[in-house]
C-alpha cells in the first residue's frame, strides 16, 4: 500500500501495476496474487484508513484517564498512518479516475465526524464549549480539519500534520487569546 502511495505521489493515478511491482521488487504476477487489480488497492487503501481513524477514535473515547476536552482535542488530531494519501492533489485525481473511491472519501470527509459531534454536545451541556449551533461548530472543526489536505501548504512552511492538527485542535478550543491575556 506504501508503494501505491508512493507512485500516485510521483506518476499520478495513471501509474500501472507494472511500475508497481517494479518498484515493489516483485513480479506483476506476485503482485495480481495478492490485489486484483489498482482499484481493489485504492479501496483496501480507503477502508484501512478509515477502520484504523475509526478504531483510534473509539480508543481516544474509551479512554477514562482523559478529560472531555482531552477527548475532544486527540479526536480532531486522529491521523491515520496513511495520512498522506489525503491530499487535494491525489484526491482530485481519484475523483477524476476512479469517481466511485472518491464519493467514499469524500463523504468522509465531509461527513459530520457524530463521534465528535456527540463529544462537543456533551461539552456543551457541561458548560465546558460555549453554546452555539452544534451543526455550524462541526462544519468548522472538520473544515479547519480538511485544511490540511494541502499538504504542500504544510511541507513548503515546514509543519507536520501532527503540527497542524494540534494547532488547529488549539485554536478551536481555546482561541487565539493567551488564557493570561482574556
Amino acid at each position: 500500500m506504501r508503494g501505491f502511495i508512493e507512485e500516485i505521489r510521483e506518476k499520478g493515478m495513471k501509474f500501472s501495476m507494472d511500475d508497481l511491482a517494479r518498484r515493489l521488487g516483485i513480479s506483476k504476477r506476485t503482485l495480481y496474487e495478492h490485489f486484483s487489480s489498482k482499484v481493489e488497492i485504492l479501496e483496501t487503501i480507503i477502508e484501512q484508513v478509515f477502520q484504523e481513524a475509526d478504531e483510534k477514535t473509539r480508543q481516544i473515547i474509551d479512554d477514562e484517564n482523559l478529560t472531555l476536552l482531552e477527548k475532544i482535542k486527540a479526536v480532531i488530531m486522529v491521523l491515520p498512518t496513511h495520512y498522506e494519501f489525503y491530499d487535494l492533489r491525489i484526491l482530485e485525481q481519484m475523483k477524476r479516475y476512479y469517481p466511485e473511491q472518491w464519493a467514499i472519501v469524500n463523504a468522509q470527509l465531509s461527513d459530520d465526524w457524530a463521534l465528535l459531534r456527540v463529544l462537543v454536545e456533551q461539552g456543551i451541556r457541561e458548560g465546558l464549549i460555549v453554546n452555539m449551533n452544534v451543526t455550524l461548530l462541526m462544519k468548522l472543526i472538520i473544515d479547519a480539519c480538511n485544511s490540511t489536505l494541502d499538504q504542500r501548504f504544510y511541507t513548503q512552511n515546514q509543519i507536520t500534520m501532527q503540527q497542524s492538527l494540534e494547532a488547529i485542535a488549539d485554536v478551536l478550543l481555546y482561541g487565539l487569546v493567551p488564557v493570561d491575556k482574556r
